[in-house]
C-alpha cells in the first residue's frame, strides 16, 4: 500500500482544510487534485487515489469547508457557498499540488464546475471531469425529476428551516451548509445552471480556460446524463473539449450511475482513461 499522509491546507481566507496526500513508491511523474462532488467526503475517493499512485501519480484529496473532516463544530450559521469551495478550497489544493509538480485536476460533478472558477486554471495540465452536468431536473428521467423536485420544493426548505443546514441523510451524502444548498437550489432550476444567473457573470471565467477538458459521464447517470454534461461543459468554449459517455459494460460493471466511476469495480477501466489524458498532456508540455 502506498503512503497516505494527512495534510492541512490553508485557503487564502485562512480557513484550514483537511486533506490527504497519496504518494507513489517511485518519484511521481505528476500530481492529481481530486475535486469531489457536492457533499461527498474525500474518503470516497481513497481507492481511486491509491490506483493513481500505482500509475506513478501523487494525488491530493480534500474535504471542502463544511464537509467531512473540514466541518466546523456546527453548520448552523456557518457562512459557506459554492464559490468558497471553488475559488478558495479547490484553489488551495491546486496551489499545493503545483508546488510539487505538473498538476491535473480530476473533477467529480461539482469538481467540473469549480475548475473554471480557479484563479488561473491554465497553470494546470487540464481537467478530467466525471458526471459534471447542468444539474437541471429537466434533463433527468421523469421518475428522478419528480424525486428532485420533491427535494427542492418540500423536503429541502422544511429541513433547512428547522436545522439551519441541509441534513445529508435526506439525499445520501454529507450535511450541506445552508449557503451551498441555496446556491444549488437556485441554479438547478436553470437549464444552463449558473450561466443563466444574471446576478453573476460566470461565462468570462470559463472563457479563460484554454487547457484541454475531458468530460466523461455514464449512460445510466440520472443526475448528469449526456445532454446535461454537454450543456454544461460546452461553456468551456475556448478549451479543447472531448466528451464521452461510458456504458457500464465498457468499464466491466453492471451499473455506473452518478458515483460509479470511482468505485473499485470500475477502476480498472476508468483509471487508464485518466492516465491517457495525463500522459498526453505531459508529452505536450515536454
Amino acid at each position: 500500500m502506498n503512503p497516505e499522509t494527512p495534510v492541512t491546507l490553508t485557503a487564502q481566507d485562512g480557513y484550514r482544510l483537511a486533506a490527504k496526500l497519496f504518494t507513489p513508491e517511485k518519484p511521481a511523474r505528476a500530481v492529481a487534485v481530486m475535486a469531489g462532488a457536492t457533499g461527498v467526503a474525500q474518503r470516497y475517493y481513497r481507492r481511486f487515489a491509491q490506483a493513481l499512485t500505482e500509475q506513478g501519480l501523487e494525488v491530493v484529496t480534500l474535504d471542502f469547508r463544511g464537509i467531512g473532516e473540514s466541518k466546523p463544530a456546527s453548520l448552523a450559521g456557518f457562512d459557506c457557498h459554492y464559490r468558497h469551495w471553488a475559488t478558495l478550497d479547490v484553489a488551495a489544493a491546486v496551489e499545493f499540488a503545483l508546488a510539487r509538480g505538473p498538476t491535473v485536476v480530476v473533477g467529480h460533478s461539482f469538481g467540473g464546475h469549480a475548475f473554471g472558477q480557479l484563479p488561473d486554471p491554465n497553470r494546470t495540465l487540464g481537467l478530467v471531469t466525471v458526471a459534471t452536468g447542468a444539474a437541471w431536473s429537466g434533463y433527468m428521467p421523469l421518475s428522478e425529476r419528480l424525486k428532485v423536485e420533491l427535494l427542492w420544493k418540500l423536503v429541502g426548505p422544511a429541513a433547512t428551516r428547522t436545522k439551519g443546514y441541509l441534513p445529508g441523510k435526506l439525499w445520501g451524502g454529507e450535511d450541506l451548509p445552508l449557503g451551498v444548498y441555496r446556491d444549488w437550489d437556485n441554479w438547478a432550476h436553470r437549464p444552463n445552471y449558473f450561466f443563466d444567473d444574471r446576478s453573476i457573470d460566470m461565462q468570462p471565467l470559463f472563457d479563460r480556460v484554454t487547457v484541454p477538458v475531458l468530460g466523461l459521464t455514464a449512460a445510466d447517470d440520472l443526475w448528469a446524463p449526456p445532454k446535461s454534461m454537454t450543456v454544461f461543459l460546452s461553456h468551456y468554449r475556448n478549451a479543447p473539449l472531448t466528451l464521452k459517455t461510458h456504458r457500464p459494460k465498457e468499464l466491466g460493471v453492471p451499473a455506473l450511475g452518478h458515483m460509479g466511476h470511482f468505485k473499485a469495480a470500475a477502476l480498472p477501466g476508468f483509471v487508464p482513461e485518466v492516465m491517457g489524458f495525463v500522459k498526453e498532456r505531459l508529452a505536450h508540455a515536454a
